[in-house]
């Protein structure tokens, strides 16, 4: 039997490479509960690293938990300042958009949209833009071709008189062959100027059936009639008003719903707001709806901040 040799140099555990300075990644496999994040976010060069971290911190949530600059502040050692500011840089570059809606009770909130790639999103809503057109475009009839009009023959010469022969009466004129009647076109569906209305647009039209259970709309009529409910909103309709105009003396057989509201639409659309006075003793126009960088509440300001009771926390109730 050979002897063990106590002395005998242990076998190398790791092989040293003369290697460049630089990161080495070890990739283990993960189990189920990972966010998939691009590199365009991981690797952004206008971006902080706390907007960066909290953009995928934002996507790893799931659909519905708060993100708002307090929530965040718990979760973090960063205080609110930093947060709201990291906020306002994904906002800037497209990774965040935090839309005010205003619920059935009349409370304005604060909805986060968390993007994941902005870029793929506005090309998706680009190319569903065009294909909406074209379809509106296949959809709208040619318009009418012009009518000509009828071309007169001259009239034939009278042969004269003979003795022998009694006068031949003249021919009638031809009378103008009427031209067929063309149908009238379509009513051409009111645009909006901008896309700000349309989420409310869409969300009115889908509650209709609350009011006439008639009134249920497919996802394509809900398309169609989004502009034109947004055209309505723009010129300073409330949603209440467009509700009861929409809602409001239906026909008792009710057969086609989409093309009734669309009708009422063209035909009873408002006209627009008149432009401001100029004048000294016209009413100021309210301040924007800013959202609070402290508690995430609504308020108008010129600028963003604050809002009262965060910059005065002693005079809150």
């Amino acid at each position: 039997m050979a002897l063990q040799k106590s002395n005998a140099p242990a076998p190398a555990r790791h092989e040293v490479r003369r290697t460049s300075a630089g990161v080495r990644k070890v990739t283990e496999y993960q189990a189920p509960g990972y966010t998939i994040v691009g590199n365009h976010l991981t690797q952004h060069r206008s971006l902080s690293g706390l907007a960066i971290g909290l953009a995928a911190h934002i996507q790893s949530l799931p659909e519905g938990a708060p993100v708002d600059i307090r929530t965040l502040a718990r979760r973090f050692p960063e205080g609110r300042d930093r947060i709201a500011a990291a906020l306002r840089e994904l906002e800037a570059n497209g990774y965040l958009e935090r839309v005010r809606r205003r619920t059935d009770d009349g409370r304005m909130v604060t909805l986060t949209i968390s993007y994941n790639d902005p870029e793929a999103t506005r090309a998706r809503r680009a190319r569903e833009d065009a294909e909406q057109a074209k379809r509106r475009a296949a959809v709208a009839p040619p318009p009418p071709a012009p009518a000509r009009a009828p071309v007169r023959k001259p009239p034939r010469p009278v042969p004269s008189a003979q003795p022998s022969r009694a006068p031949q009466p003249a021919p009638a004129p031809q009378q103008p062959t009427p031209a067929p009647q063309q149908p009238p076109p379509a009513p051409q569906l009111p645009e909006p100027a901008t896309r700000a209305h349309h989420t409310p647009a869409a969300a009115l039209l889908a509650n209709l059936r609350h009011d006439d259970p008639r009134l249920l709309l497919s996802v394509r009529d809900i398309e169609r009639l989004t502009p034109p409910v947004a055209a309505w909103l723009e010129r300073g309709a409330s949603r209440e008003a467009v509700r009861r105009t929409l809602t409001t003396g239906l026909p008792a057989a009710l057969h086609r719903p989409a093309a009734l509201l669309a009708h009422r639409l063209v035909e009873l659309l408002p006209p627009p707001l008149p432009a401001a006075d100029a004048s000294p003793d016209a009413r100021a126009r309210p301040a924007p709806l800013q959202t609070c960088d402290g508690c995430e509440r609504a308020f108008r300001a010129p600028v963003p901040g604050r809002c009262r009771d965060c910059r005065h926390p002693a005079a809150a109730p």
